[in-house]
């Protein structure tokens, strides 16, 4: 069953009522295209869709029933099947779908027995009660989504859940994990990283903050009022497969790492002829146990290829990650990187060559890479495209927008005369120019600010952009821009102007032109006498 609805307590009811059924169920972000949605339904099959009204209207038709939740239509009654645990511990319990090299999603299909492992580990390591109280903040798309839901609700803890606008402000995070008494909570890397730099108050009720889905380059400050957790694991195994306590600055060297194996898990570090390496040298992690996922859903020789047998065992089945990692000399973990062009944008898995394959959709495009972000905390993604003389930066977003979620929409593109190859004939990314130096994918001219208030307003959203300048009919999200973007801009104009704008306005009025106006419309409604 598939469930198309943004993080709430409709989700989680929703989920709950599945699993009850010994069905599993596949969640879905309803801020994806609609091409992409529909390709996940096409490849999963789901029996049923579960929805809110708003998303079925436009939802495509396939062999499964839609289901409104205020049709009040019993997920029971629709599949004809009573209502009490059926399930086995190899049964599928939820499947996520995650970018796949192929230019298509695909699906990986978890156990039952890997989420209650996931389970049993998280409530006795965090020592869960029924007085918890933690955020669901995850996309329910993204599997940290089952991480936040499952251990709490088997535990009888409460789950919350903050405002787009508040998970995407460090500041608000920070005020809403105090005042709604969090006491053990995930926030993605990126997010926690600027999170450990506030000042924090010592009678916060955080015990615990977890953190994962990209590398940690800080550590925590003495004397933070909680404990601060790396986590590391692939979607394939079950959400977490290492977990460690990360010490302050001051207390360890050198980055962090990422822990040691959770409960019922395994890990090898392995050469390139599956031999293990010794602590201090490089090698790929290989992940066993419990949490290991079934498989890719339809793709057997791409499950063949990741799924291998333990060559130190000879039954047991490990998921090759494709993780460089070091054992360090107390046994822990360190990520070193990757050993092919898979990368984390906002902790979101990403293959670049799903990115290209939206790219060459486009007619107007001869060939097309997309060269791996850089370290910054936005990890901005470049496309580099070799495109017949008429095709525009707009019309190329909106055939990559029609096929991509936001994270995986490069933010600049750049044209070139051709794609730099090696002898192999392999794309030489090392040899792609510089985006600043190079000519831009563009449309028409830029139409230029007309008033202070644009010519502020362009300041900042350039400046937040990273762009020499903008013009004023410029959507900022075809430049790149994105909700964390769009929630800065918000501050930045309370600070600036001392206006209050929703999110729902940025969405609505993301050119320089149309915030202007309502920038406007409220600095006077202001300034009017009560």
């Amino acid at each position: 069953m598939a469930l198309l609805l943004p993080r709430s307590a409709d989700l989680v009811v929703a989920a709950l009522a599945i699993l009850s059924t010994g069905a599993a169920y596949v969640p879905l972000d309803p801020a994806w295209p609609i091409e992409r949605i529909a390709a996940v339904l096409d490849d999963a099959r789901p029996a049923l869709v579960v929805t809110r009204p708003d998303q079925a209207a436009t939802l495509p038709t396939g062999p499964w029933t839609v289901v409104a939740l205020d049709d009040r239509v019993s997920t029971c009654s629709t599949v004809q099947a009573p209502c009490r645990p059926t399930s086995r511990p190899d049964d599928l319990a939820y499947v996520i779908y995650t970018s796949g090299s192929s230019g298509r999603p695909k699906g990986v299909e978890l156990t039952h027995a890997g989420l209650l492992n996931l389970v049993r580990w998280h409530c006795a390591t965090f020592a869960i009660t029924p007085s918890d109280r933690a955020p669901l903040m995850a996309s329910p798309a993204f599997d940290a989504s089952v991480w936040e839901m499952w251990p709490y609700l088997a535990a009888g803890a409460s789950l919350h859940v903050p405002s787009e606008a508040t998970r995407a402000d460090p500041e608000a995070l920070r005020d809403w994990l105090i005042t709604s008494a969090i006491t053990v909570g995930f926030v993605a890397t990126p997010m926690a990283e600027r999170m450990l730099a506030l000042p924090w108050p010592a009678a916060t009720p955080l015990r615990t903050l977890l953190t994962g889905a990209d590398t940690l380059h800080r550590r925590p400050p003495p004397g933070l009022p909680f404990t601060l957790v790396n986590n590391y694991g692939p979607t394939e195994c079950t959400v977490v497969a290492t977990s460690g306590v990360v010490a302050p600055e001051g207390l360890a060297d050198g980055l962090p790492g990422i822990g040691l194996p959770i409960l019922n898990t395994r890990v090898r570090v392995l050469d390139g002829a599956g031999r293990p390496v010794a602590p201090g040298e490089d090698g790929e992690l290989y992940v066993g146990g419990l949490g290991v996922a079934r498989g890719y859903r339809g793709m057997e020789g791409l499950t063949a290829e990741r799924f291998v047998t333990d060559p130190l065992d000879g039954t047991a089945r490990l998921y090759r990650t494709g993780d460089r990692v070091q054992i360090t000399a107390d046994g822990e973990l360190r990520f070193l990187g990757r050993l092919d062009d898979q990368v984390k944008i906002r902790g979101q898995r990403v293959e670049l060559d799903e990115i290209v394959a939206a790219l060459e959709a486009h007619p107007g495009v001869r060939a097309a890479v997309t060269a791996p972000p850089g370290q910054d905390g936005e990890r901005r993604l470049i496309a580099y495209v070799v495109a017949e003389p008429g095709l525009t930066r707009s019309a190329l977003l909106a055939t990559v927008r029609a096929r991509l979620p936001d994270y995986m929409v490069p933010a600049r593109f750049v044209r070139l005369p051709a794609l730099p190859l090696m002898a192999s004939g392999k794309v030489d990314r090392a040899r792609l120019p510089d985006p600043d130096d190079a000519m831009p994918l563009a449309d028409a001219a830029p139409l230029a600010p007309r008033s202070p208030i644009e010519v502020r307003l362009a300041t900042l959203v350039s400046g937040l952009l990273d762009l020499p300048s903008i013009g004023v009919t410029d959507d900022l999200f075809d430049l790149g821009g994105h909700s964390l973007l769009a929630t800065q801009l918000i501050v930045r104009l309370r600070d600036v102007f001392g206006v209050d704008l929703s999110l729902r306005t940025v969405f609505d009025h993301p050119t320089v032109a149309e915030l202007a106006v309502e920038v406007e419309r409220r600095v006077l409604s202001c300034l009017k006498p009560a």
